[in-house]
């Protein structure tokens, strides 16, 4: 950072400090709102993985403030975006699956979403790449979310013909990983950070902008080239810590959550000696996503915007390579929902590292305080400012993560509590256990500490919207019957393998 840019962010915070909201005559600052699919917390700054390689957001965490403890509020793309945009929990919009896309039902077709409160502001709004999950329609639909829209990104350049074997439930072709000959630049990835740079470049000067960008990586199919697969070492030491017998103090119920999916378990890539080239390309992938947020970091400092644009960088949920004997999300642990969140920019305190919880449905009043733009009172998310400011500020709540109805993780700065749907329970001491591997919640020492998280479940719990489709579970407490995906599921049915 040079030192005109540390300068200008100083006198910010320290004007910011008078008031939460600029005043009037200062120009609003633009948004720079970068999300990255199924990134988990491995990323340096968040010490996740020891070997992770992420320069460029490391960088962009000492120009701000990173949340150590930060958390999606649903483990799956559809209803943690539409949670996020909408400042709203899945609890309440019954939104838990891949589908429906929230316009399509009658209490959200009219729902004011981030963007669009930053276009009825006077902001340009503009997107590229996965930011909602899926399309939205035609021209005419896709206007009233944003003013202008790139390309949808998303793979890119693909091998002919899957480079991992077939995989169980059903060999899905989003199933595949590692390496082989392409280009980087035809990558989805790189076409996202290519149109967005062009964007800023081209900004007006007089009328501020909402860009949001979207990449794909790390999600399956992880391809990389060999210079990224190359930055890791080809041994055991880049695999995740795991328990052999981790499942054994979980309730049964916690497999309902990923019952029968596409992303195979722990044994079937250990069987097919797929463990380490999986790991290998997700960090590789990781480092492809970091090389294109510097870019756009670039790109701001280039067009002299860095002073004056408030950049969020945040993933929509976690993602397992191992541990709970799984891969993929889909679950209420710490690998599955925490997630990268930082805020660099005016108002914001460089060098910030926070560990109160903080919650993605967070971002959109957060970025109304700091873009000095009308309130809201329709917002379930509550403001970051405080902690943007001071990082050691208290925060009222824990995280609260939900995976369809009944099933909810609360997360505060040590604990871990998780209460599904049949009423069975887990917590975990994040302090002394890391990894989550002993459930306490049966231990004496564990009562009082769950009935304190217990009192966070959120008190509206809906079941699924109107046409939810893919990844919903239902369970009839009565009959103990769960269904999955339309299938009825029973206590001794075997775990689909």
């Amino acid at each position: 950072m040079t030192s005109r840019i540390a300068l200008a962010w100083c006198l910010s915070l320290v004007l910011g400090t008078a008031s939460p909201l600029r005043s009037a005559e200062t120009k609003k600052p633009n948004v720079l709102f970068i999300a990255i699919d199924d990134q988990n917390d491995w990323i340096g700054t968040l010490g996740g993985h020891p070997l992770v390689k992420t320069p460029n957001i490391d960088r962009l965490a000492a120009r701000g403030t990173v949340f150590l403890n930060a958390h999606c509020q649903a483990p799956l793309c559809n209803p943690s975006r539409t949670s996020l945009m909408l400042s709203l929990r899945p609890t309440t919009t019954g939104i838990y699956g891949l589908a429906p896309w929230f316009r399509t039902l009658d209490d959200w077709k009219d729902r004011v979403a981030l963007p669009q409160h930053f276009k009825a502001n006077g902001y340009r709004t503009l997107t590229v790449g996965k930011i909602y999950h899926g399309g939205v329609g035609g021209p005419k639909l896709r206007e009233k979310e944003f003013d202008v829209w790139g390309a949808a990104g998303g793979v890119g350049a693909k091998p002919e013909k899957k480079l991992i074997p077939p995989t169980p439930m059903g060999d899905h072709p989003l199933m595949d990983w590692g390496v082989f000959p392409h280009r980087d630049e035809d990558k989805g990835d790189y076409q996202v950070a290519t149109w967005a740079v062009e964007q800023i470049r081209s900004a007006p000067k007089d009328e501020p902008f909402f860009l949001a960008a979207g990449f794909f990586l790390p999600h399956v199919p992880c391809y990389v080239t060999q210079k990224w697969f190359d930055l890791y070492p080809d041994d055991d030491a880049i695999l995740p810590p795991v328990q052999e017998n981790d499942r054994d103090d979980t309730p049964r119920f916690s497999w309902y959550l990923h019952w029968s999916l596409p992303e195979p378990r722990l044994k079937w890539v250990r069987e097919n000696g797929q463990w380490r080239n999986l790991v290998r390309s997700y960090l590789a992938s990781t480092s492809f996503v970091d090389a294109q947020v510097g870019r756009l970091m670039a790109a701001l400092d280039e067009a002299g915007l860095a002073e004056n644009t408030v950049v969020v960088l945040w993933g929509d949920h976690g993602w397992h390579l191992g541990e709970k004997q799984i891969t993929g999300k889909n679950t209420l642990w710490d690998r599955s929902t925490r997630v990268p969140l930082i805020f660099a920019g005016p108002g914001v305190t460089p060098g910030g590292r926070c560990s109160r919880p903080a919650e993605l449905l967070d971002i959109y009043p957060t970025l109304i305080d700091l873009c000095g733009l009308p309130k809201r009172d329709d917002l379930e998310g509550i403001s970051l400012l405080p902690q943007l400011r001071d990082p050691a500020a208290p925060q009222e709540r824990p995280a609260i993560t939900s995976h369809n109805q009944g099933n909810h993780g609360i997360r505060s700065e040590r604990w871990r509590y998780i209460r599904y749907a049949d009423g069975s329970e887990e917590l975990y001491d994040l302090q002394t256990d890391p990894h989550e591997w002993e459930n306490i919640v049966s231990k004496p020492a564990g009562a009082a500490i769950a009935e304190e998280h217990r009192r966070w479940i959120p008190d509206v719990d809906v079941p699924p919207a109107p046409q939810s489709a893919q990844r919903v579970l239902t369970f009839d407490r009565q009959r103990d019957e769960a269904v999955w995906e339309g299938t009825k599921v029973h206590r001794n049915d075997a775990i689909p393998e």
